[in-house]
């Protein structure tokens, strides 16, 4: 029975493994596993939520060896280390436990067909005490360690005889800073409601750096300048075309000379896949992506690659698919179908991006994005609650890849409950 191990259990990961257990493992026809340094999965644009303690991540986390026995295929927790391309074995990390014991050994894992699905880390472009000084926030440990940081900021600040501001400084205006930034607001705004002192939102002192002409320019200038002017009124202070040379723990020196003083760094300026990539043997670009055919398939015909992790070209534009999750999304399915195709001994289709656009949350104060497909003819602008509406829904599409529909229905009226129920933010 042929073996397909897939490395990475994000998003796109994630949902190839539940789709092919389900198509193939069930039924017998492959053993289908999934590996991962993780337990647990969490959507990875959720993050900037679980930093503010807007999201419970113990909550809305998924079990992936529970999950994998609904569904029809093996979990195993493990880190690769190596690849052993002529015999067709993975190398997994020793794994230790926080006092320094084994718990697995270093070992391998045959597999027939490889998906890596790594996803991606956050790129520092080399910059000089980044790494030191500030927070990524490309995972669910740093996201906790945000979190942590900032609710004993609060407390320093509640405990103080005269009022001070929490300075925050937050380097890359994609979607990940913008988000953060207003996120920040909203949870300063609901500390302030529990009582906390000298917390307040005209208390927070939040600055994002950007080192282009404008923020999110992924997206249309028009809702560029839109998202400006939210961030503007909720207090944030939006610094563009400021080139970051140097990091301290006293904050962030520009090419100017001058710096931006901050309690709370975080660097989300761009993202790279893992260095460990190139130490494969298969080709990769600049970014440490593995560089990949119209079939996912790179030069190896045995590895595939999806995800934050790959590089392949939009046939339509001539441009690398941009790392998205939608991107992941659709890679995933596409991989259901050209896996099963190859199982049968059939032609792989080829992969195919289609563009939905892209969406911003600012917290509960606005969304603002740009839908794109067959429905607008184009490109549509959206603000305000339609765009929220969607934005929430690309979440629950991911659910219901995992879960199907009748479970994600369940899911999200649990959300419901828990809204009622429980603290509006994570305190602890």
């Amino acid at each position: 029975m042929q073996r397909i191990v897939i490395i990475g259990g994000g998003a796109g990961g994630l949902e190839l493994a539940t789709q092919l257990g389900r198509k193939l493992g069930r039924k017998k026809k492959a053993e289908v596993v999934l590996i991962d340094a993780n337990p647990t999965h969490l959507w990875k644009p959720l993050l900037h939520e679980v930093a503010t303690g807007a999201l419970d991540s113990g909550i809305d986390e998924l079990n992936y060896r529970a999950h994998g026995k609904k569904h029809g295929f093996h979990f195993q927790i493990g880190r690769m280390s190596g690849l052993d391309r002529e015999r067709k074995l993975i190398q997994l990390e020793a794994m230790f436990d926080d006092d320094g014991n084994v718990v697995l050994p270093q070992r391998t894992e045959p597999y027939d067909t490889l998906v890596l699905a790594i996803g991606s880390v956050t790129n520092d472009f080399g910059t000089e005490g980044a790494a030191e000084n500030c927070i990524f926030l490309d995972s669910r440990d740093q996201a906790e360690r945000f979190h942590k940081l900032l609710l004993n900021e609060f407390l320093r600040c509640s405990n103080r005889e005269e009022p001070a501001p929490l300075e925050v400084a937050i380097v890359g205006a994609g979607a990940t800073g913008v988000e953060l930034s207003a996120e920040l607001y909203n949870t300063a705004e609901v500390m302030a409601s529990y009582g906390l002192r000298n917390v307040s939102p005209e208390q927070l002192k939040v600055r994002l750096i950007e080192a282009g002409e404008r923020i999110l320019p992924a997206l249309p200038p028009r809702l560029s300048a839109a998202a400006t002017k939210e961030l503007e009124a909720l207090g944030v202070e939006v610094l563009t075309s400021t080139m970051i040379t140097e990091v301290t723990d006293k904050g962030f020196v520009t090419k100017s000379g001058e710096t931006i003083s901050a309690t709370i760094r975080v660097w989300a300026a761009g993202v790279k896949a893992p260095e460990f990539m190139t130490t494969l043997g298969l080709e990769t670009n600049r970014a440490n992506q593995l560089i990949v055919n119209n079939s996912l398939q790179t030069e190896d015909d045995s590895i595939f690659a999806l995800g934050d992790c790959c590089s392949v070209t939009d046939a339509a534009t001539g441009k690398p698919v941009p790392p998205r999750a939608q991107a992941a999304h659709q890679q995933s399915s596409h991989l259901v179908k050209a896996l099963a195709a190859r199982h049968k001994g059939k032609p792989m289709p080829e992969f195919v991006y289609k563009d939905k656009g892209s969406l911003v949350s600012l917290s509960r104060y606005s969304t603002v994005g740009s839908l794109m497909g067959n429905l607008t003819r184009g490109s549509m602008m959206i603000e305000g609650r339609l765009a929220r509406l969607v934005y929430v829904s690309l979440y629950r599409l991911h659910q219901v890849a995992l879960h199907g529909y009748w479970h994600t229905l369940l899911l999200s009226l649990v959300g419901h409950i828990n809204k009622v129920i429980r603290p509006r933010l994570k305190l602890h």
